[in-house]
């Protein structure tokens, strides 16, 4: 992959924190930046290492399935994409409260997480520097996260499902790239 590619997979998979981030602190008037780097990090960090761990799982199981690995690749990609645009559009994933206590933001992180460890799993398909890959998600989701936070009050629900959105179409599209490049070689 190439490095757009891994920064719009990177900038992909921040865009479910981001969503939350900005609904978490849309009663939010004037959140600090300290606040808004500290749950930067937390969901920056977890995001870096959830791909790690989906990399290592599907290291296990790569070379039993070599043979269809572009189509995996973008059937997961796909179901990701997938299932993330129907979340966006049909389920309530934000709480209505807006608590920001440390065991809370972990589990929002981890659930916001889930899909990068199976990007991770993916990830092995397609022969990637998963450090790079990994750092670059989580350093996106940093940003975003913050971004999120800081922004939370101006920006309102639409413009986090709009993003949310964007994401997970830019998902299902490269899950496309990969296997047409696959399928014409």
């Amino acid at each position: 992959m190439s490095f757009i590619s891994n920064t719009i997979v990177a900038f992909s998979m921040s865009a479910d924190a981001f969503a939350i981030s900005v609904n978490k602190d849309i009663t939010l008037h004037r959140p600090k930046i300290k606040h808004a780097f500290k749950i930067g990090l937390i969901f920056g960090g977890i995001e870096t290492l959830t791909p790690i761990i989906g990399w290592g799982l599907g290291m296990m199981a790569n070379k039993s399935i070599a043979f269809i690995d572009h189509w995996l690749a973008f059937t997961i990609l796909s179901l990701i994409g997938g299932k993330m645009i129907y979340e966006t559009f049909h389920d309530e994933l934000i709480t209505s409260k807006r608590s920001h206590k440390f065991w809370l933001l972990i589990l929002t992180a981890l659930g916001t997480s889930i899909d990068a460890l199976a990007i991770g799993a993916t990830l092995t398909l397609l022969n990637v520097n998963i450090w790079m890959m990994a750092g670059m998600i989580g350093i996106a989701t940093f940003i975003m996260v913050t971004i999120g936070i800081m922004t939370g009050h101006y920006l309102g629900t639409k413009t986090g499902k709009a993003t949310e959105f964007l994401g997970e179409v830019c998902l299902i599209a490269i899950g496309a790239k990969i296997l047409i490049e696959h399928l014409t070689l």
